[in-house]
């Protein structure tokens, strides 16, 4: 079960562990061309994503992870938009918004399409991409979609195959049974009471304070369950690992560890899984959740800055 594997990592698939819980207790489509570029930190709302840019400068793109509004990134925009321009990314759906198109499969192709044409119509090339959990996953489809997009990436705590969580052996064909399982669980869960005590619990696992803990359980609360359920679906079923050597550009992989989760085990799994990754710098933090950003606020931004030297 997922709670025998490093729990910082299973919990990063967010409303999956929400819906595995309960049980825990009981058993042990084609880019919209878009608009013209809005007012400074205005909102460009697209099929499967809503758009906003802060700043002027060097472009960073930001994409939260699964659940996640881009509210995840508030800390980091205020850090980078006086020298950057900063386009943070949210799903429809996350934010407690209009799922827009993402009722139907695909959206994890449609937000790669969506930024791919936001960013050709803003003019915007080898921009830099920030990526967390599922963002991490979508930073290397569209690195790999759209090359001449993205100049340089950081993953924060993600994985180019997530069912690696399960046992290296795990492939697409085998965890699909069970990744339609738990999504069609996560979108039965739509439109019932919410489960406080749950989220709880959820945040703990992936975030190492208080503040952040409180932070997470009210973003999975406010998520729409039936775009969570597919994105996670998506999520599960999306092996990048052989295409890895195709990035050309240079990847920061920032993995936190702690107590629960020791160095070496981080070490090892994010090592094996980014293979064949052509410029790979692998960031550890220490004493911080799946939510480093929020848990460790300070190195974060040092790495950040790092990364965009």
């Amino acid at each position: 079960m997922i709670r025998h594997l490093p729990l910082r990592l299973a919990a990063s698939l967010l409303t999956l562990a929400v819906v595995l819980q309960p049980a825990a207790r009981a058993t042990a489509a084609p880019a919209a061309k878009a608009p013209p570029a809005a007012a400074a930190g205005a909102t460009v709302r697209l099929p499967h994503v809503s758009i906003r840019s802060v700043g002027t400068g060097s472009p960073v793109v930001l994409i939260p992870g699964l659940s996640s509004p881009a509210a995840v990134w508030d800390a980091t925009v205020a850090q980078l938009s006086p020298r950057h321009r900063v386009i943070v990314v949210q799903v429809n759906g996350f934010g407690g918004d209009a799922p827009g198109a993402n009722l139907s499969p695909g959206i994890l192709d449609g937000v790669v399409a969506d930024l791919h044409g936001y960013l050709a119509r803003e003019t915007l090339t080898k921009v830099a991409l920030v990526g967390h959990s599922m963002g991490g996953l979508l930073a290397l489809k569209t690195a790999l979609a759209h090359p001449g997009d993205v100049g340089r990436i950081m993953i924060v705590d993600s994985l180019p195959f997530y069912g690696r969580l399960f046992g290296p052996q795990m492939t697409v064909a085998a965890i699909e049974p069970r990744a339609r399982a738990m999504r069609d669980m996560m979108v039965a869960r739509y439109g019932k009471p919410a489960d406080p005590a749950a989220d709880s619990a959820l945040a703990a696992q992936m975030a190492a304070t208080p503040a952040a803990r409180d932070a997470v359980a009210a973003w999975v609360a406010k998520a729409d369950m039936r775009v969570s359920g597919q994105a996670m679906y998506e999520d599960l079923t999306t092996d990048v690992s052989a295409d890895l050597p195709r990035i050309t550009a240079p990847v920061t992989l920032v993995v936190p560890y702690n107590a629960t989760v020791p160095q070496a085990t981080v070490d090892t799994l994010y090592r094996d899984a980014y293979k064949g990754t052509a410029k790979l710098n692998v960031v550890e933090v220490a004493d911080a959740a799946h939510f480093v950003m929020l848990d460790r606020p300070q190195v974060f931004a040092r790495a950040l800055e790092d990364f965009l030297r």
